[in-house]
């Protein structure tokens, strides 16, 4: 699993409307019209945000939004986390898995990682969807920074649209592979990470 991340912090990328993202800056957290029941999707590829979001075009996807939460928050919601479809090998058997996804308030899913052109990578990106109490505990204590970061998708892509994929790759953020426990890896079906402690 790939990042941005410090010691302390961990960059994740959500999309969302102007309206939502507005208020979502100024408070430093989500507020209404944010919903807190509805499960929300947090992303550590930029590249994948930026695939998902169309380059922040799709509707209700126009503002791309950076938000550095605690590494303690992050490994909280992947430690209580279970993948989204049954994997064999990560769960001793279906009916395990079944019975972790109805008790647990974080889904993982993997898809394909993008390049800088949206092209699939062979490495994999991660989701991280949270319900209930993880909603809870991201917006009112995981959270310590909200950028908006749209008019930097918005380069990048101009520059991939122009051909000047050096320039577009120039400006993405550096990430690296983040060094998760070893339970955690054998929870959420990841692979051993070869890294250092942090980022900077």
């Amino acid at each position: 699993m790939r990042a941005s991340f410090t010691r302390q912090n961990i960059t994740v990328y959500q999309a969302y409307s102007r309206q939502i993202a507005d208020v979502a800056v100024d408070s430093q957290t989500f507020v209404t019209p944010f919903k807190r029941g509805r499960m929300t999707w947090i992303k550590p590829s930029f590249l994948w945000m930026m695939y998902r979001s169309g380059w922040a075009t799709k509707p209700g996807q126009e503002r791309i939004l950076k938000i550095q939460i605690t590494r303690d928050g992050f490994e909280w919601a992947l430690a209580h986390g279970v993948l989204s479809s049954y994997e064999p090998g990560t769960y001793a058997s279906r009916q395990r898995w079944a019975e972790r996804k109805r008790t647990s308030p974080v889904r993982i899913q993997w898809d394909p990682d993008r390049s800088v052109t949206l092209a699939r990578l062979d490495r994999r990106a991660i989701q991280i969807g949270l319900c209930g109490v993880a909603v809870d505990r991201y917006l009112d204590q995981w959270i310590t920074n909200i950028t908006d970061v749209t008019p930097l998708a918005a380069r990048i892509r101009g520059h991939v649209s122009s051909g000047r994929l050096d320039a577009a790759q120039a400006e993405l953020p550096i990430d690296a592979v983040y060094p998760l426990p070893t339970p955690i890896l054998d929870l959420i079906g990841a692979s051993e990470p070869q890294c250092s402690k942090f980022s900077s």
